[in-house]
């Protein structure tokens, strides 16, 4: 994490996100954009409405200009560098060029529905950003995490695969030291007579992969799920654990993979009730995919 975007609206789950990445530790100065998206109206929309549509947009660049205020307080202190971009244009696809434009290696944005049915409806710019990104992407939730007494709790999806190689890796990268409760949570499909031997192989990587984290972060374990969906099985687990953030991995696609439905990590996106981050930058930089024997947890 080198070169940040962080997209915020000065809303209440905009806050989150931002309070969410100014405890995410680092180690060597970030830069950070903080985006603000100006919506502009259509013409069809403010047809006779006359000078109204430009004190609306003055006040909502007015408002951009605070929000940025209070983000600079966040990180008093802090080795970041910070700058704000106010652009005007369609949210979503705002945020994607920008972070292509900024060459942004993480992007950081607060997610609306946090309600069951929130969760499900498709079309919100958290799923639209997260989807279309060119770089690794937080998506942050409310978890009660800025009130709790007790260290953020965070879960790991893997398995031998390429893409959860490179999410590890991305991961291990920051220097998360003694505080949080990281657990690399092995997920495989259930049935087969070889059901248990994939277990057993599937957790001695995890165990491997645990150890090359402890590096980094003081507590870190090892738990394993079987289910026959490793999407629903991976947010039960969260909800059952009451996790803070879930990491998985994702392989680049092209795309129309993109826009594609059915991937694991876009089912957890759009169903855990905790932040997820999708990590992408690794595979981009040509980290060594290896051949799953079945779709898993980063796939």
């Amino acid at each position: 994490m080198k070169k940040i975007l962080l997209a915020t609206d000065g809303s209440p789950h905009a806050e989150d996100a931002t309070w969410f990445l100014a405890h995410l530790p680092h180690g060597d100065k970030v830069e950070i954009t903080v985006l603000s998206v100006l919506h502009v109206p259509t013409a069809g929309s403010v047809t006779g409405l006359g000078d109204w549509v430009d004190t609306i947009m003055e006040r909502e660049r007015q408002r951009a200009i605070d929000t940025f205020a209070k983000i600079e307080l966040m990180f008093d202190g802090a080795n970041v560098k910070l700058k704000h971009v106010i652009q005007e244009g369609h949210v979503s696809e705002s945020i994607v060029s920008v972070a292509q434009r900024e060459k942004s290696d993480f992007l950081v944005l607060g997610a609306r529905g946090h309600s069951q049915v929130e969760r499900l409806m498709l079309g919100s710019t958290s799923d639209y950003v997260a989807t279309h990104a060119n770089c690794s992407v937080l998506v942050v939730r409310p978890t009660g995490i800025r009130r709790a007494n007790h260290p953020i709790r965070i879960a790991i999806a893997y398995e031998e695969t390429g893409s959860a190689e490179a999410a590890l890796e991305e991961i291990a990268e920051v220097r998360w030291g003694a505080e949080p409760d990281l657990r690399i949570v092995s997920a495989l499909f259930a049935g087969g007579i070889d059901e248990a031997e994939r277990r057993k192989s599937t957790e001695r990587a995890a165990d491997k992969a645990a150890d090359r984290l402890r590096s980094t972060a003081a507590h870190v374990r090892v738990e394993s799920i079987v289910h026959d969906h490793i999407g629903e099985g991976l947010v039960r687990y969260l909800e059952e654990n009451e996790c803070d953030m879930v990491v998985v991995g994702e392989t680049p696609r092209t795309r129309l993979g993109r826009v594609l439905m059915g991937s694991t990590s876009r089912f957890v996106l759009r169903h855990a009730p905790c932040s997820v981050w999708i990590t992408r930058n690794r595979m981009l930089q040509g980290y060594p995919k290896k051949t799953p024997h079945a779709e898993t947890a980063s796939t």
